[in-house]
């Protein structure tokens, strides 16, 4: 067995029906850091949704809206983080944690208000802090312009 198999093989547990919403909530709370949304931004989020596993195979327009449905029970972008607490696993939220910082750094500079909603998604999901810094000290290299 390589390296790679011994982190790919296991089984994916059971999730929530609203665990994909959130995902995408989280994944657009990123985009509309900055206090908007622009339809690049959407598409960013569509893209990275094509890739995920438990969600290419699922309809854009229906995650989307689902996704926004979220954020009408609150009353602005940051105070609807507090709903990423509700994913039903640690290893979702810390999957989310990192599709956050991974759409945040996606763009080039990450601003102060991208870093700031990171932090609160951090808090929120209660992702440890050793595991918050390898997933941005892998995205760092990821996006190096060297």
């Amino acid at each position: 067995m390589g390296f790679l198999s011994r982190f790919t093989g296991s089984a994916v547990p059971a999730k929530k029906a609203e665990d994909d919403a959130l995902l995408v909530h989280a994944m657009m709370l990123m985009c509309g850091a900055d206090g908007g949304f622009d339809a690049e931004e959407i598409e960013t989020v569509k893209a990275y949704c094509a890739q995920l596993p438990e969600l290419k195979e699922k309809e854009w327009d229906h995650l989307y809206s689902n996704a926004v449905k979220i954020l009408r029970n609150y009353k602005d972008l940051n105070d609807s983080i507090r709903s990423l607490a509700g994913l039903s696993t640690q290893a979702l939220k810390n999957k989310c944690y990192l599709l956050a910082a991974d759409i945040a750094m996606s763009s080039g500079d990450v601003d102060e208000n991208e870093d700031r909603m990171l932090d609160a998604m951090q808090r929120v999901m209660e992702v440890d802090d050793k595991l918050a810094q390898k997933i941005l000290e892998v995205l760092v290299i990821k996006y190096a312009k060297d």
